[in-house]
């Protein structure tokens, strides 16, 4: 037999093959350990330390482990059935231990890039690394180049580098101590106790794979929640097995088409809750909506879906940087809603759910698919109104353009319309630049005597960050801050443009968020993430009000039609906030589902877990238990919503592919 190939195993260290397993796990958990480290003090701001908070911090660090070792031994128990295998045999074959270094190392080393590419998706969403992060990667050019231009991702990716180097370095020692082999007298252990040991190990390698003990269920995303503190659960999970997680639930078949409640139930629910008695057409949905017109001449529409806009950036609502004092002027001039809440966490999500009045249902997107929804647009159009859409970047990013274009927008503004000079980043041009060529645009528009609805999604509020020289921000070393102040000012800018035109008398100018983002965050869904301002402005046409009814991004668009005065098919989820009232205000977290009203937070888990709580007071403990009514009430509200969505979206499937036939 050719020793070169097949060596027989005689090391002052008989188990060293056993060794060599534990020592790469150590060594992996400690990497995994850094990358953790990294990730909670990119968020330490969110903590409030004090005894019990560095308790929690530990056991987040302990959960950690366990989900670190369940990664670890998927991606191990091929080598360590080998090995074992070896061990009990007595012989090692060279190119296999050659092949499993690789396949090791090759393995630690993607899960370490997700692991890196986490900290900053974690930063922007609140929430692990899963599939969601791969609705872009059908802009692959767009997605790389968002990423070198932005500094934070890069320093992510630099520590990644660093470790991976080291784990090489180390990985290659550990397999050092079995390649060379001595001729040592010590004899092997007997094959009973190889046998033994192997089994033992085998053993250890699956329990740390199901991660947990309990026969009833294997370790779960829901494990790692073990205290009222989000950011410490979220802390433990590991990003890899969130990934893997998210991907094999778009597998499962129950994701496809999601059945919260029966259909009927659902339908019979909602019809009660919009006081539909009657469907108008051939939406079960539909409504005639009827106003006595009580404005002479139809209005323009300049709607502003405002990236990344929280009301918790606003003065009004507490923020203490002066970063929004336009909008806080604003909002004082207009018609506020102080209580209104976004459909979702994406932008696409922000820009569907504000112009065609459905919500969001978990990580399903709406518009990589070309379907017909009656929205603003629709309705305009049918007013003889004109409809465009302005947006600084690439018009195929999230099949924005070819979506719009299809559901009733004439006209759609993208990158390819700006001078290439003015081109900065990967999103395209700064905020204040679009408004400015919006505005000769707009006076086109005007002279054709039509009236128009004017859309623009704003994106300087977003990475990568780019804030002009000849902006002056009054925060310095912040540039999140920044770019907020200066998203603000680029509105200002816009408003006092527009204020010289002919059109600006007869134009009602409403602002709203695509959708927040996770400043404060307090329970399993970030508020701040969803709570959005909502400001309907005209000094010409609208008196000031301020209106503290609960609210949804749903909304913007029957109540556009109600401040109009014009009469119309409503078939969507969404009602008029000045002539109706909503119980709730409904919200999708990816994973998670949420109701809310003025007083109580229902989250519905995907996992079916229920929780309640009076988040108006910060309140982390869940009550349901105290209020099981209210509890069913919201259960029942937000599933039937939407369960509704979810038939509308098979009702147009099933439409489309009759018309095909």
């Amino acid at each position: 037999m050719d020793t070169t190939f097949i060596e027989k195993i005689r090391k002052p260290s008989q188990n060293s093959l056993v060794l060599l397993i534990l020592k790469v796990y150590l060594l992996s958990i400690a990497t995994f350990f850094v990358f953790r480290l990294m990730l909670l003090l990119t968020e330490i701001n969110r903590l409030t330390f004090s005894g019990e908070t560095a308790y929690n911090v530990i056991q987040a660090f302990i959960m950690g482990v366990r989900f670190d070792i369940v990664v670890s031994g998927y991606i191990m128990l091929f080598p360590s059935i080998i090995f074992l295998l070896e061990y009990i045999f007595n012989y090692r074959i060279r190119i296999v231990t050659k092949i499993l270094f690789y396949w090791i190392f090759v393995l630690f080393t993607i899960s370490f890039f997700i692991a890196a590419a986490d900290i900053p998706f974690f930063n922007h969403f609140f929430a692990r690394f899963n599939i969601g992060a791969f609705e872009w990667m059908d802009s692959p050019s767009f997605v790389f180049q968002m990423i070198i231009e932005e500094p934070k991702y890069i320093i992510a990716i630099l520590p990644f580098i660093v470790l991976d180097i080291v784990f090489y370095k180390l990985l290659r020692k550990i397999f050092g101590s079995v390649q060379t082999l001595s001729e040592d007298k010590q004899p092997p252990a007997k094959p009973v106790s190889r046998v033994m040991i192997s089994l033992v190990m085998m053993l250890m390698i699956f329990l740390g794979i199901r991660g947990r003990v309990e026969i009833k269920s294997p370790i779960r995303i829901g494990t790692a929640y073990f205290c009222q503190i989000p950011l410490l659960n979220k802390l433990g999970l590991n990003p890899v097995f969130t990934l893997l997680r998210s991907v094999l639930d778009s597998f499962d078949e129950r994701n496809k088409s999601v059945r919260l409640i029966d259909n009927e139930i659902a339908l019979a629910n909602v019809r009660e809750y919009l006081n539909i008695n009657q469907s108008v057409a051939n939406s079960p949905l539909s409504r005639k909506i009827l106003y006595n017109s009580q404005l002479n001449n139809k209005p323009n529409i300049v709607l502003i879906i405002m990236e990344c806009m929280s009301a918790a950036k606003m003065g009004r609502h507490g923020n203490k940087y002066h970063l929004t004092p336009f909008l806080d002027s604003l909002s004082e001039q207009s018609i506020y809603f102080e209580n209104v809440y976004t459909a979702g966490e994406h932008t696409f999500i922000g820009i569907f759910s504000t112009l065609y009045s459905f919500p969001a249902l978990y990580r399903k997107h709406t518009m990589k698919h070309i379907q017909k929804f009656d929205g603003l647009a629709t309705s305009l159009k049918k007013l003889g109104y004109t409809t465009t859409y302005f947006t600084t970047h690439d018009g195929q990013f999230d099949n924005v353009e070819g979506f719009l274009r299809a559901n009733d927008f004439d006209n759609v503004v993208t990158q390819s319309d700006y001078p290439a000079k003015e081109v900065h980043t990967i999103l395209g041009v700064p905020d204040d630049y679009m408004f400015r060529y919006s505005i000769s645009y707009i006076n086109e528009l005007h002279k054709s005597r039509k009236p128009f609805l004017v859309t623009f999604m704003t994106a300087s509020d977003h990475g990568p960050y780019y804030v002009p020289e000849y902006f002056k921000p009054h925060n310095k070393d912040d540039v999140k801050k920044q770019v907020v102040e200066y998203a603000d000012w680029s509105l200002k800018q816009f408003i006092t443009s527009a204020s010289k035109t002919e059109w600006f008398d007869n134009t009602i100018f409403v602002f709203i968020a695509d959708h927040g983002g996770a400043i404060d965050v307090h329970y399993p869904i970030s508020l701040n993430y969803h709570h959005s301002p909502l400001i309907y402005y005209s000094p010409k046409l609208i008196k000031p009000a301020l209106h503290s009814n609960i609210g949804s991004q749903l909304d913007v668009y029957p109540t556009i039609m109600g401040l109009i005065g014009q009469s119309y098919i409503n078939s969507t989820l969404g009602i008029d906030l000045i002539n109706e009232s909503r119980p709730y205000a409904i919200m999708n977290g990816d994973d998670k589902l949420a109701a809310i009203d003025n007083e109580f937070l229902f989250i519905l888990m995907k996992n079916n877990e229920k929780l309640l709580y009076k988040y108006r007071n910060f309140d982390l403990n869940n009550c349901i238990n105290d209020y099981p009514e209210k509890a069913k009430d919201m259960e029942s509200y937000l599933k039937s919503n939407m369960q509704v969505y979810q038939y509308i979206i098979d009702l147009k499937k099933r439409t489309s592919a009759d018309s095909e036939n």
